[in-house]
């Protein structure tokens, strides 16, 4: 039987959907094909590229300082790859990239000095730092020259600088050593006053001036005093370390500092000149004169306009070759806890509480791991993620290796909640650490819907029911709640502490409170067991290992063979070069500083979906 003739209307339409349908399948058909096109083109390149040339005698190693320096990358290596392909990477420095090219170059006799360009160069804080300068130090001692230049240096790009033989500054540059500050904002008027949010600070510990902002105007006079003792005692490390490197006095490199607005006004604005006088370098040129300087020491390169030198990432690249075959050495297992703790799985630069539980896992579970240093540069976050990462140090010890924690910038709060229960602790003078107290912070916003008319109202079925509800005028029996769990989290804090450290617990409560101290000052309270970077760190987890020999491996969470792959072409010159041309560029940038900083300070108050509130053991200690 004849099916019937369809009308106008349905042809039109079905003509319509059918010219949709071949639409859809050519967009995605030519997509397709485009994408194939550039990973043709990206193999063809990779393979047409040239292999990376062997080092030539009388080469300098470059180092080019541009990026923040790191104890971990603060992404994927596959988004790093992507990101430096589309040329929309944010630069980082790993620290043990910088030290160990450095000490590779230091036994290389095709390298005979080490060049630093500082341009461009930031670090979260001073322990780092030192780590690097001991590296640099190690170079000069070999007899080999260290050379730094910049176009302007500030304080922490200086302190690298002057590890060197000789510090070169543009004829325009400045030094800027100003000393160190910690301001933060304060938000108590625009939340409360101006905006109508209702806020409530629970906390244990005078000191514990985390949340402060929320529910002040200014700094109160405790956070003022602690801040100020911590400071002002890696301030003056500071200073004695620049002096000694430049062979200068402490006292008078610190008189200039307090009058450097009178000296560069005597100076007539000519800061590069006041510098040289001060000698705080050792001459000025432009990086013109500089390669002049670098060539009349050195081999020429091919084209005979510059000095002969490798960069960072070649010379790692050469020096993982040379080193090749497979280590079958006992292995001390580097876990990297950088970032504030939070729950669940994260990426690199935040501590998750079990993304890093399973790193410690899959060290304790390595037959050829026999030791692991717990790396921890992190201002703490939620107590609880905190813990499970705590309870995985427990269980490594207990399976009979040993876990040793190096501190690095900042291991404070729940950076040293993590910390407590190793081996052995070790900080450098000028790590901070402490911030022994917990805190939890509640906004209600019943004042802000009253001001659109918006209310809340409705019944329960208990006094209690509802009443964690934010839109609803605040409870004070839910003040209790919270305020009881907040005394429970600091005496399991300092119980913890106290049972780890072979004290008591009133003893740590003495210099606990939520009070931050220096390195050198957590040794003198007993909260460090000694004083040193990585490397110290390292040397004695071999020796509870009892290891004559062995190799260091860092655990990192592993790519999949495609994401390797991808790696692989994004580290291509060729490809990369490709994909600047193809891909899209940003044309605004904004400064977000600001809007940042309070992102990043509200984060712990990200609920995860669990509970109206929670305890948090935090410190906002930067400088």
């Amino acid at each position: 039987m004849s099916q019937p003739s369809r009308g106008p209307i349905a042809r039109l339409f079905g003509g319509l959907w059918a010219a949709l349908t071949f639409t859809q399948q050519l967009f995605f058909n030519l997509l397709f094909l485009f994408f194939m096109f550039i990973i043709a083109l990206m193999v063809l390149a990779m393979l047409a590229s040239p292999g990376a040339a062997p080092i030539r005698a009388d080469s300098a190693l470059v180092l080019r300082l541009q990026g923040n320096l790191v104890e971990q990358h603060t992404s994927s290596a596959f988004d790093r790859a992507v990101n430096e392909a589309m040329g929309q990477a944010v630069p980082e420095l790993q620290l043990r990239d910088l030290v160990r090219a450095i000490r590779a170059a230091k036994d290389d006799a095709n390298i005979d000095r080490l060049v630093l360009v500082t341009d461009g160069f930031g670090a979260a804080g001073f322990a780092s730092l030192r780590d690097l300068a001991a590296a640099i130090r190690e170079f000069r001692a070999a007899g080999k020259q260290v050379v730094a230049w910049g176009t302007g240096m500030d304080q922490k790009q200086y302190y690298i600088a002057a590890q060197a033989d000789e510090v070169y500054l543009d004829p325009q540059g400045i030094v800027l050593l100003e000393g160190l500050g910690r301001y933060r904002m304060y938000y108590r008027e625009g939340l409360q006053d101006k905006l109508g949010v209702d806020v409530h600070l629970f906390k244990v510990g005078e000191y514990k001036s985390a949340a402060e902002p929320y529910v002040l105007d200014g700094a109160s006079p405790e956070a003022r005093e602690a801040d100020l003792f911590w400071m002002n005692d890696i301030w003056q490390r500071f200073v004695a370390d620049i002096a000694q490197a430049r062979g200068l006095s402490p006292q008078a490199l610190s008189t200039m500092i307090d009058e450097l607005p009178q000296r560069v006004q005597a100076h007539g604005g000519d800061t590069a000149k006041l510098a040289l006088d001060e000698h705080l370098v050792d001459g000025l040129l432009t990086v013109q004169e500089l390669e002049k300087l670098l060539l009349e020491r050195g081999a020429a390169d091919d084209d005979g306009h510059s000095f002969r030198q490798v960069e960072l990432k070649p010379y790692l690249a050469h020096v993982a070759r040379s080193e090749g075959g497979i280590d079958r050495r006992p292995q001390v297992a580097v876990v990297v806890a950088q970032g504030e703790i939070t729950d669940g799985d994260q990426p690199p630069g935040t501590v998750g509480g079990e993304s890093t539980s399973a790193l410690l896992r899959q060290a304790r579970e390595d037959e050829d791991v026999k030791a692991v240093v717990l790396r921890v540069d992190s201002p703490g976050g939620g107590v609880f993620p905190s813990e499970q990462i705590r309870r995985e140090v427990e269980l490594t010890r207990a399976a009979g290796k040993p876990v040793v924690v190096s501190m690095a910038n900042v291991a404070a709060s729940g950076g040293y909640w993590i910390s407590m229960n190793a081996d052995r602790i070790y900080a450098d003078e000028s790590t901070i650490t402490g911030s022994i107290g917990i805190f939890g912070l509640w906004m209600g916003v019943p004042r802000v819907l009253d001001k659109i008319g918006v209310s809340t109202d409705g019944v329960g079925t208990t006094p209690l029911a509802g009443a964690m509800d934010p839109t609803r005028p605040f409870d004070p029996n839910v003040g209790v709640i919270i305020q009881s769990i907040i005394d429970k989290g600091y005496a399991d804090f300092t119980g913890k502490v106290a049972a780890a450290r072979g004290s008591t617990p009133e003893a740590i409560d003495l210099v606990a409170r939520g009070r931050v101290w220096s390195g050198a000052q957590a040794r003198e309270r007993g909260l460090v067991d000694e004083l040193g970077g990585l490397d110290a760190a390292l040397a004695y987890a071999a020796e509870l290992a009892k290891l004559e020999e062995h190799r260091v491996r860092y655990v990192e969470k592993p790519l999949t063979p495609f994401e390797n792959f991808l790696v692989g072409l994004g580290q291509n010159a060729s490809t990369r070069s490709l994909l600047r041309v193809l891909a899209p560029s940003p044309v605004l940038g904004l400064d977000r500083r600001t809007a940042d900083t309070l992102e990043r300070e509200l984060a712990w108050l990200d609920r995860s979906g669990r509970t109206p509130f929670r305890a948090i053991a935090h410190c906002f200690c930067a400088y």
